[in-house]
């Protein structure tokens, strides 16, 4: 575009120097693109896919993976449910214990060890299929098959064991001391 040059006459024009090329020598072309290809960052470089053997050895990482975490989280599945059971003996114990102080009535928690179930206030609790139970407790208020253990207004209790062992062995015994009712737990391996 020209300019006016300052300083001399209004009718004279000045105009810019020649345009020179700036780099001179090889000038790139872009390629021409494959059907149904897009330009991109890319768009020269040759697109690699993954071989079968890529694909294989990532397959087989995986299959490696799944084999070391599925077995480690089943056991800790097992684990939370049998600190669960656990958990849940104890609160119903000692809530038919202080059930029986506030009320001033004897309370009863049956356990049924062949349907893995304790029963107490009209609520079922049932182990797992693969847990244990066994019960040692008083034979004069057990009721057939059912084990009992009966809470006294006075803070008492008819007394008795309760073992709650997991499938892999590990497990706990349940104490309920006859004079005073109290609960305490003991961890025991099964033989």
């Amino acid at each position: 575009m020209p300019t006016w040059a300052t300083g001399s006459s209004p009718g004279r024009l000045r105009l810019p120097p020649p345009l020179q090329p700036a780099v001179t020598g090889y000038i790139h072309r872009p390629r021409a693109l494959a059907a149904g290809t897009k330009p991109g960052p890319f768009a020269g470089a040759r697109q690699r896919a993954f071989t079968l053997v890529e694909l294989m050895v990532a397959i087989a990482i995986v299959g490696l993976v799944i084999a070391v975490t599925v077995p480690g989280s089943m056991r800790f599945y097992e684990s939370i449910q049998y600190r669960q059971s656990v958990r849940d003996v104890l609160s119903a114990l000692g809530g038919a214990r202080q059930q029986a102080m506030d009320t001033g009535r004897a309370q009863d928690v049956l356990f049924r060890p062949r349907e893995g179930s304790v029963e107490y206030a009209g609520e079922t609790l049932l182990l797992p299929d693969d847990f244990t139970l066994a019960v040692t407790t008083a034979s004069e208020v057990n009721q057939g098959a059912a084990g009992v253990i009966r809470f006294y207004p006075e803070g008492g209790s008819t007394g008795g064991d309760i073992d709650i062992t997991a499938p892999g062995g590990r497990g706990v015994r349940i104490a309920v001391d006859w004079l005073m009712g109290g609960v305490t737990q003991v961890r025991h391996e099964q033989p």
